[in-house]
């Protein structure tokens, strides 16, 4: 029998998890479906969650999402704060994760110690799931609240729209002239009515989602652009259009900028495009995923045997842009660089993106994540507690973060975190974070050095998810 249950918001995007004192836990969402994951200790069964929506978000006006509102229901930080004073006798404040066995304090570590950590994962695991008519296949998928989470976004829908307005305009020409694609027009086919509005004289609409595509359709009927656009219900790779078209718009991007399959798409995509080789031709003409280190607040607070981190088996949890709860400990690098232009041009696809990157734990990133962490921490603890948990969670390593950036052009850039440091900033886009050790590696200085090999699978398969792997070591350097 359960006989206590801590609950604490989780995930940037309104997700709570239910811990209790027997070992299991499970994670619910406050406005959708009941319990998506369950972990439990006896039998290892787990449910993968459905990605949650991003609040609606405009400028100024609303509150970054409806728990901010502390005379209502409780938000995230109480919830977080609240569970820290109730986890408090069992609380580990976690030591280093220590290599080989050795259980000397990190203090004494020389620097060729090596901490291994990883995880893997498939781009399907933790979002919503799409199954494909007559198939077995499933893809990354969306509701109706996401759609509008992406529709609404200030910092990304008003870009797209300059950008479609600069690409129909281009060397003074005229738009009427220019046939537009719109790949996964979604359904509000809402840059396919941006196009028409701005001109076009003709876009086709291609969307995968049957439910998304009918409405779709009927918001083209809605406005009378039905003799403009032309709402095409498929998959792309399957479809055959009755005509080249001049540009091309492909907002697959997902918070690891492919893991929409847009890699697959768009190496489709070229037999559409009359010149596929020109990067103007392409809406976005690039995108990529950056990373670096991070340390999660949960992750330490959590531990066995309340909660057992490798049940997730690798799947990523996933945060608001602005989220306080995760915390970077290096400058951001580039993992994933996918130019939509030079693919098209490619006649040998690469199908695998690997490398290895190196980081150096900045003490300066630890000294200043020390307010926030506490921040977080102290809405409902009390100063000392929250100084300690703060403490230990900024001198520990979670995993390595990930999200997006999109170029729309050589200057309509999309930043779902601030550029270049990463900091916190509002987006519907989120940062992943795989956890990658059943523990935080702690006892953090600054000048420890982080070698993450990554390695992403991106299939041509439309239908088949990516998959991705981090495996890194982090190297103690206790003389810095």
């Amino acid at each position: 029998m359960i006989s206590t249950v801590f609950f604490l918001l989780a995930t940037c995007h309104s997700t709570v998890f239910a811990f209790s004192s027997s070992g299991s836990a499970s994670l619910t969402q406050r406005s959708g479906p009941v319990p998506a994951i369950q972990i439990n200790n006896n039998n290892g069964q787990r449910i993968l969650p459905n990605k949650s929506p991003v609040l609606h978000l405009s400028s100024g006006t609303v509150p970054e999402d409806d728990s901010e509102d502390l005379t209502s229901n409780p938000s995230r930080r109480q919830m977080l704060a609240q569970s820290a004073v109730a986890a408090f006798s069992t609380l580990l404040i976690p030591k280093v994760a220590v290599a080989d066995g050795d259980d000397t304090n990190a203090d004494s570590y020389p620097y060729n110690t090596q901490v291994s950590f990883g995880a893997s994962w498939s781009a399907v695991d933790g979002l919503n799931e799409m199954d494909l008519a007559n198939r077995n296949d499933k893809v990354v998928g969306f509701d109706m609240k996401s759609y509008k989470a992406m529709r609404d976004d200030p910092t990304r829908t008003p870009v797209f729209e300059q950008a479609i307005k600069e690409r129909l305009y281009k060397n003074k020409q005229n738009p009427e002239s220019q046939v537009v694609l719109d790949l996964g027009t979604g359904p509000f086919a809402l840059f396919a009515m941006m196009a028409a509005d701005m001109g076009a004289g003709k876009v086709y609409a291609i969307e995968g989602n049957p439910e998304a595509a009918a409405s779709a359709r009927y918001t083209v009927k809605k406005a009378g652009y039905e003799d403009i656009i032309t709402v095409i219900e498929g998959i792309s790779t399957e479809i055959q259009l009755p005509e080249k078209v001049d540009f091309c718009i492909a907002e697959l991007i997902g918070s690891v900028g492919s893991e929409e399959g847009v890699y697959s798409t768009l190496k489709d995509a070229v037999r559409f495009v009359k010149e596929p080789s020109e990067a103007d031709n392409w809406i976005p003409t690039r995108i990529q995923t950056y990373g670096a280190p991070a340390s999660y607040t949960l992750h330490n607070l959590f531990g066995p045997p309340e909660f057992d981190w490798t049940k997730l088996g690798g799947e990523p949890i996933r945060f608001r842009c602005s989220d306080n709860g995760l915390q970077l400990l290096s400058d951001p690098q580039v993992i994933e660089d996918i130019s939509f232009a030079s693919s098209a041009d490619s006649n040998k696809p690469k199908t695998v993106e690997e490398g290895t990157l190196s980081f150096s734990i900045s003490a300066d990133r630890i000294g200043n994540n020390l307010q926030p962490l506490f921040q977080e921490f102290k809405q409902r603890s009390d100063a000392k507690s929250s100084q300690e948990y703060a403490e230990t969670t900024s001198h520990s390593l979670s995993g390595i973060a990930m999200w997006p950036r999109l170029f729309l052009n050589d200057h309509l850039i999309i930043d779902s975190r601030n550029y270049p440091l990463g900091g916190h900033q509002k987006s519907h886009w989120q940062t992943v974070l795989p956890i990658m050790a059943s523990r935080p590696m702690g006892s953090l200085k600054g000048g420890e050095i982080v070698e993450a090999k990554y390695k992403f699978e991106l299939p041509l398969d439309v239908t088949k998810p990516p998959q991705y792997s981090i495996q890194g070591v982090l190297k103690y350097n206790n003389n810095s």
